[in-house]
């Protein structure tokens, strides 16, 4: 499922990270940082809590707004329940929409801000979501400390909130389209090797939307998936080329591998993920590059692994799903 948009803009935005992604390659595209992991407060959560706060207040003052300028708040996240968000959305105080796509919930928030304000039900909203390393390592694989190790096909959960505001209001940078995802199994149950999970899922999308709009792939100067990491980019690669004849040589990277430095940041595995992997990399990097015209059209398509540990334990397979939005410099 596919749309056009004719008259959605992206207005401004706030980047706000952990320490492993202000050590990485992109940390001069960020707003703000914090030293470690505990982000001045007393728990994970409450450090994701704040993080999201902090980029949902500070995009309203960068765009020189206030709480009552908004008409509707738009977040996901990957505590249970979507907590962050909900904290989050309190302190502004407007109506709010919670969304889970998993990694993908970003993209996903896009998309319905996008229909709203195209059908002119709302004219402003605000777009954000977050993601804390050793929260999710709390809740969806074994607590921090107890040392498990991983192998290299393991991703590391990006610390950091982001936030957008998406309005009717012209801007440098307007939505041009987006296409909804479906949900995809391919027979993957390795909670650890989220990269192969979610590749098919990016693939399927990124064929639907080209298809859906009589494009090629190198309609865009870049295209990105969400967080596929290191070696789920060259699954996704290999895959396109191979079943629908897309060739990603020359225009694609994938969030997960541009936000650290996997050389030298060995910690990270097979790089970053998390709903605010892609969020980063877009209204850090991207956004930045195309208000400069470095970059004209790109396309984000972020990837989300559907999963909990109870079903992992039950030996279900991982589900998973991409969702993806086109951007273009004005």
């Amino acid at each position: 499922m596919t749309f056009k948009y004719k008259n959605v803009y992206l207005n401004n935005t706030y980047t706000v990270v952990g320490p492993y992604e202000n050590n990485g390659p992109l940390s001069s595209y960020f707003d703000n940082h914090y030293k470690d992991l505990y982000c001045e407060e007393e728990s994970w959560e409450k450090a994701e809590v704040k993080l999201l706060t902090e980029s949902m207040k500070k995009v309203l003052k960068k765009n020189k707004m206030t709480k009552d300028n908004i008409d509707l708040v738009i977040s996901g996240d990957l505590l249970n329940q979507i907590t962050s968000s909900c904290y989050s959305a309190e302190v502004i105080g407007k109506p709010f929409l919670g969304v889970y796509s998993a990694c993908a919930s970003n993209v996903e928030g896009l998309i319905i801000a996008s229909n709203f304000i195209e059908s002119r039900q709302v004219s402003t909203c605000l777009c954000s979501t977050s993601s804390h390393n050793t929260g999710s390592e709390k809740q969806f694989r074994n607590p921090t400390e107890y040392g498990a190790p991983k192998p290299k096909t393991a991703t590391f959960t990006a610390t950091g909130g982001a936030s957008a505001i998406i309005s009717n209001k012209k801007s440098d940078i307007r939505v041009e389209s987006a296409t909804i995802g479906k949900i995809i199994d391919y027979d993957q149950t390795d909670a650890l090797n989220m990269g192969a999970v979610m590749a098919g899922a990016a693939a399927d999308t990124l064929k639907t939307h080209l298809q859906d709009l009589n494009r090629r792939e190198d309609y865009y100067d870049l295209i990105l998936t969400g967080d596929l990491g290191l070696y789920g980019k060259e699954i996704m690669k290999e895959y396109s080329k191979k079943e629908y004849n897309i060739d990603l040589s020359k225009n694609y990277n994938d969030c997960g591998v541009m936000l650290y430095d996997l050389k030298n940041q060995k910690e990270v595995l097979a790089g970053g993920s998390g709903p605010v992997c892609s969020a980063l990399v877009t209204y850090g990097f991207v956004i930045n590059e195309m208000k400069k015209k470095n970059i004209k059209r790109v396309l984000i398509i972020a990837t989300g692994a559907l999963f909990s540990p109870t079903f992992l334990f039950q030996k279900q397979n991982i589900l998973s799903i991409a969702h993806a939005i086109s951007l273009e410099a004005v």
